[in-house]
């Protein structure tokens, strides 16, 4: 039975999705700007291995709202583990949730495993795309980053109840054309939505956006990487989303560099995932939950 529950973190409510299952223990993170809907599909291709227990991230879907620093989403974890008992859970996590992932991994050398879809942190320097002209990446960054700007600038807008009904068809379209299952795309979609005074918003908002970006460009992994002792298994995309092709070479680049670092640290198994975007959670569910329950079948 599946069985939705809000966790008190300090003073910070989480919501959680427990899958149910007496199976070792699973949490499974979003990405930025997601919630906990957006993992279901994958969520249940783990199940029959795994209690898999999924959570809104501090600002985002029906958790609330509160500053984000690394630490403080960590103790989110961790108060989500205390209260739904979950003893030594491994942790899986897409993008922002995958940099979580390592995170834990590092304070918590006791976990089975972390895996991390896709997670990492965005360019922010020209010493991160090898292949590159100095000069061209430096300009290819700031272009990049103006185009951060402008979603940042966007979070949180305010949208008139007459497009909401346009924007649910939108979402709709966008699952067909993913192949992806409707009505968990909607209920991401409606998940994100706040209604207050009489106006419908879009989580996360602008303050927390910014905060978000912050300390992603903040984090370096690669020395966490390296002091982590648990098993870790990182899986690369290898294609860019539609919005990334303008930023090609940029990101051709980086994936090189996050490939070179990857490899260069002990014990840390790298899956280059053929055919997968950053959006590998929507696209390939299945063969991601074949892979994390290949790699924590020796250890669950």
């Amino acid at each position: 039975m599946i069985n939705d529950r809000l966790i008190d973190a300090g003073p910070v409510q989480i919501a959680t999705r427990d899958f149910g299952g007496d199976q070792p223990p699973l949490l499974l993170l979003h990405g930025a700007g997601g919630n906990l809907a957006q993992m279901t599909t994958l969520a249940r291709a783990l199940r029959p291995h795994h209690r898999v227990i999924t959570l809104d991230l501090r600002g985002h879907g029906r958790s609330a709202d509160g500053d984000w620093t690394w630490d403080a989403a960590l103790g989110d974890l961790a108060a989500v583990c205390v209260q739904l008992e979950l003893d030594r859970p491994a942790v899986v996590g897409h993008s922002l949730g995958g940099m979580l992932a390592v995170l834990w991994g590092q304070q918590h050398p006791e976990c089975p495993g972390v895996v991390s879809l896709d997670g990492n942190p965005p360019p922010t320097r020209p010493g991160q795309l090898p292949g590159l002209d100095p000069e061209k990446a430096a300009a290819e960054l700031a272009r990049l980053h103006a185009v951060f700007d402008a979603a940042e600038a966007a979070a949180g807008r305010i949208i008139p109840a007459e497009q909401l009904p346009d924007l649910v068809e939108q979402q709709q379209m966008a699952a067909r054309d993913m192949g992806a299952n409707e009505k968990v795309w909607v209920e991401g979609f409606r998940r994100n939505l706040v209604h207050l005074g009489g106006e419908t918003s879009i989580r996360p908002s602008a303050a927390l956006t910014g905060q978000l970006r912050t300390a992603m460009n903040e984090l370096d992994l690669a020395p966490v990487h390296a002091a982590t002792t648990c098993p870790r298994l990182l899986v690369l995309a290898t294609r860019d989303l539609p919005q990334q092709e303008p930023f090609a070479e940029l990101y051709a680049a980086y994936r090189r560099h996050q490939i070179e670092q990857a490899d260069a640290v002990p014990g840390l198994r790298r899956v280059s995932l053929a055919d997968a975007s950053h959006a590998m959670v929507i696209e390939q569910p299945t063969a991601l939950a074949a892979l994390i329950t290949d790699f924590l079948r020796p250890v669950a």
